[in-house]
């Protein structure tokens, strides 16, 4: 059963993941806009702005499927949407481990907001050193990893206390 509280901070992490969402749309607006596919712009020794596309997830996992992989994981999205939203109702009272639901939430919807209106997600920043780049990413991917962070840190502070 719901706390009170929970219901009560609930519009809080819903906003949370709508500024996510804006900030990640934002962003890649700026980037269709300015860039064309594979342009690069290097800003610092290990900081460059690239517009990529990658119709995979994660370090383009799946990006060579024939297609079916976009639906997938439009799927997934949705359905972590509805798990994420259960559990922001549920437990909206625990204040980090809401926050990384919500950075999670609007990272994963953004990335959905992307394939369902492109067919790939726009990714754009890429960091790299001494030969080694990383894979690119965005402020979606930046909210989710944050999230995880976040998820991480609730647990294992909740484990110390056990």
């Amino acid at each position: 059963m719901p706390s009170p509280s929970s219901s009560k901070r609930l519009p809080l992490w819903f906003a949370i993941a709508v500024l996510a969402i804006v900030l990640d749309q934002l962003t890649k607006w700026l980037i269709l806009r300015n860039f064309a596919f594979g342009d690069s712009v290097t800003v610092t020794g290990f900081f460059n702005v690239v517009r990529v596309h990658n119709t995979g997830a994660a370090f383009s996992f799946l990006a060579g499927a024939a297609g079916w992989q976009r639906w997938f994981f439009v799927g997934l999205g949705l359905i972590a949407t509805g798990v994420i939203g259960a559990l922001l109702k549920r437990h909206g009272h625990q204040t980090r481990f809401a926050l990384a639901l919500s950075l999670i939430l609007g990272g994963a919807l953004g990335n959905v907001i992307d394939r369902l209106l492109h067919g790939y997600v726009v990714d754009f920043i890429q960091v790299h050193a001494a030969g080694w780049y990383f894979p690119s990413f965005n402020v979606a991917d930046s909210a989710i990893t944050v999230g995880a962070v976040l998820l991480i840190w609730d647990e294992l502070s909740r484990a110390r206390k056990a």
